[in-house]
């Protein structure tokens, strides 16, 4: 079994911001792998589907971005999935405008909800699909920023969001992530000319 999770906060009024990025990738993969109904359980909107024949749960914790850890572990514990078969995907302002850098483990960096989540799983063996929101030229402090609408930047983040997804869909069908790193961020990165 597998869980793929996207971060993000709940309510319509952060539907369409940088922070909800992760959000829309695992709606992505979840569409694209065919989940069936939404249904809320673990303090996070929950989906089901099968990769490669392994059930994998796809998931966006409603305990807003800086307490996500609370809801993925209790993910983890309630289905007992191990954390080798968790990913976890959400916005970077250390990275460019719609760039995909894939990890298989780390620090949480500066993203507050990525720290949460590996002090509260205690490890930084998770792997994770970051998606870059950094504007070329940044103009607004960062809290503002990342709750700003991203509507004008769609048609960069849309293709960023279908390839975190596709990105996941491939890890819970058994790629590693190592291997998911050297074919999505080469790609995203010459395609970027960085």
């Amino acid at each position: 079994m597998y869980l793929i999770v996207g971060l993000g906060n709940p309510g319509p009024q952060y539907e369409r911001t940088f922070h909800n990025c992760g959000f829309e990738a695992v709606t992505a993969a979840a569409r694209l792998a065919g989940a069936g109904p939404v249904r809320n359980k673990c303090r996070a909107l929950l989906a089901e589907a099968f990769v490669g024949g392994e059930k994998v749960i796809f998931a966006k914790p409603q305990t807003y971005m800086n307490l996500s850890g609370e809801s993925i572990r209790e993910i983890i514990a309630y289905y007992g999935i191990p954390l080798t078969n968790v990913v976890v995907i959400y916005d970077d302002y250390d990275l460019p405008l719609g760039w995909i850098r894939i990890r298989a483990k780390g620090t949480g960096g500066s993203h507050n909800g990525m720290r949460n989540v590996v002090a509260l799983l205690g490890t930084k063996e998770v792997a994770r699909i970051r998606i870059g929101i950094r504007p070329e030229n940044p103009t607004m402090p960062l809290l503002d920023y990342v709750l700003s609408s991203r509507a004008k930047d769609e048609q960069i983040l849309i293709p960023a969001f279908n390839a975190a997804a596709q990105a996941a869909l491939e890890f819970a069908g058994g790629t590693d992530a190592e291997m998911l790193a050297m074919k999505y961020n080469t790609v995203k990165e010459s395609a970027q000319g960085g």
